[in-house]
């Protein structure tokens, strides 16, 4: 670990329906930019953070939020920390080691459609943007 603000718990949001024990790992598509294929796994730990990701996350399932565990080595995500945050106010990490399902949180704040869709048109203005790039 590297200078991470957090010891946990840690939250992972997707539509993945998943199961306690599941290992959660780097090769997918990025939710926010499909083209690029993430070399690492993210994790937060503000459980509505996770939501957030949950209610942006690409496919048709439900938004799930899981309670997740590192197994391997970890990093404040160079996506949101000092590059375009000020240190960590999102509490977002990533890792290139699987992190674990360990439960999952039912009890996140959902977004109103026009919050969804207010992010969702933020995040195409980033994509058209240079600012928009994933560091991977």
């Amino acid at each position: 670990m590297t200078d991470v603000l957090d010891d946990g718990p840690f939250f992972h949001g997707t539509k993945a329906d998943l199961r306690t024990g599941d290992l959660l790992t780097a090769g997918f598509r990025s939710n926010y930019r499909p083209e690029v294929v993430m070399n690492h796994i993210y994790f937060t730990a503000l459980v509505d953070g996770a939501g957030l990701a949950a209610e942006l996350a690409a496919g048709d399932g439900e938004p799930r939020v899981y309670v997740v565990e590192p197994t391997g080595e970890f990093e404040n995500d160079p996506n949101v920390t000092d590059r375009k945050f000020p240190g960590n106010p999102t509490r977002s990490y990533r890792s290139r080691e699987p992190i674990r399902v360990v439960g999952e949180v039912t009890d996140w704040t959902r977004l109103t459609p026009e919050a969804l869709q207010g992010w969702r048109d933020r995040l195409a203005e980033l994509a058209a943007d240079e600012r928009g790039e994933i560091i991977n």
